[in-house]
């Protein structure tokens, strides 16, 4: 089948999920997880896994243009009041799971301490491109809402430093790394910088350009030509592509007068692409992954959801939060997709022997987050009084 048909098949097989999904009273991204689990290779097979390699482009580009769109929550003078209590609360929760991952899976199910401490840190990453597009649909706002956005970014920093750090531990312990402990332990820490300060650059020229600009179209061609170089800079020098295009929404939001007219601009042309995102991310899921899981992987999913719940309600308790964000916190942290199966397949790349493990555990608790996740998320939101209930019943 052309390919052309197949982007249309993806696009209207979204569109149905999402409407289903809204008579069902379900976050619309649930509708297009689903509608792409269909057609995915799991059931109807209209889009096979070389169709889903071929449309990385696509992905690439949503996903920037997602995390884009978060760098705008990250306003200093907002950050200023809570910088420190985010960065404790974010440090609390991302740990908690680590720990409490790592010893379901060290202690209790008898797996190696390589195994182990990997799925540990992969276990911290969120995804915040689910999460986000509930909070888009309903509208939320609210402490809750400002909570999340800033934690999501910084959570995968978190997540990406210790796994190199893990992976550093793991290779000298299985004697298959030349390079020395130090060496191996600084490269997710230049991955962060570098992110950090090529999204900084873009976001600084990306400023220059638009400063003057009074048109729309002309506004939208820009902010988007400068997602889609962010995507291409990532990937061009193995930096992360979340935390660069959050850096890039971030400095246009500190340094520009009038930055809301760049997101405003980019929100008129993304809700295809995202659709597209989702459906075919559920296409990608495999529902023989979950039928893998076995103990392990059951083990796996409930001890990463109790660390991130608890690890929250903890943090959030320290540091002084409201009790709507010690209850309702973790429930919207647990979708979880892209930077956990890239790490998983790093695994796979430099420690094969334990990555047939540890993929379709990984895996498999990828499409329980991503089915279940904005469910759970939307519960949250609306339990926690950010989504106006008339809204959510449409």
């Amino acid at each position: 089948m052309n390919l052309l048909v197949k982007i249309a098949i993806v696009l209207l097989t979204g569109i149905i999920g999402g409407k289903v999904a809204k008579r069902l009273q379900l976050p619309n991204v649930t509708g297009y997880l689903a509608g792409g689990l269909l057609i995915g290779p799991s059931f109807i097979h209209v889009i096979s896994d070389i169709d889903i390699t071929s449309f990385t482009i696509i992905n690439e580009v949503a996903l920037a243009a997602i995390a884009f769109s978060i760098g705008s929550e990250f306003h200093l003078r907002t950050l200023a009041k809570v910088g420190k209590k985010i960065v404790v609360l974010t440090l609390y929760q991302a740990f908690a799971t680590m720990a409490i991952v790592f010893a379901t899976c060290f202690f209790v199910l008898g797996q190696s301490f390589q195994f182990s401490i990997l799925i540990c840190t992969i276990a911290a990453a969120t995804a915040p491109a689910a999460t986000t597009m509930v909070i888009k649909q309903y509208k939320a706002k609210g402490p809750l809402t400002q909570t999340i956005l800033p934690i999501v970014a910084i959570d995968d920093a978190v997540c990406v430093m210790a796994f190199g750090i893990a992976m550093a531990v793991s290779k000298i312990m299985m004697g298959v790394s030349d390079l020395s402990l130090f060496q191996m332990m600084t490269h997710p820490v230049v991955e962060i910088i570098g992110s950090l300060g090529a999204g900084a650059l873009i976001g600084v020229c990306l400023s220059f350009l638009i400063r003057n600009t009074r048109i729309n179209d002309e506004i939208l061609i820009i902010v988007l030509s400068i997602v889609i170089v962010s995507a291409g800079v990532a990937k061009m020098f193995h930096l992360s592509p979340i935390l660069l295009s959050m850096m890039v929404g971030a400095t246009i939001t500190n340094i520009m007068p009038h930055y809301k007219k760049a997101f405003k601009s980019l929100s008129n042309f993304t809700p295809p692409v995202y659709l597209f995102f989702f459906t075919l991310a559920g296409a990608s899921l495999h529902i023989d992954a979950l039928a893998s899981l076995g103990l392990l992987g059951a083990g796996y999913v409930i001890a990463r959801a109790v660390g991130k719940i608890a690890g929250s309600a903890v943090g959030a308790k320290v540091t002084g939060y409201s009790q709507t964000i010690v209850k309702y916190l973790g429930l919207t942290l647990l979708p979880q997709a892209g930077v956990a199966i890239g790490l998983a397949m790093t695994v796979r790349k430099q420690l094969p022997e334990i990555a047939d493990t540890l993929i379709p555990v990984v895996l498999g608790g990828v499409f329980v987050y991503e089915v279940f996740g904005p469910v759970l998320a939307k519960i949250a939101l609306h339990r926690a009084g950010e989504i106006d209930i008339k809204r959510t019943a449409k």
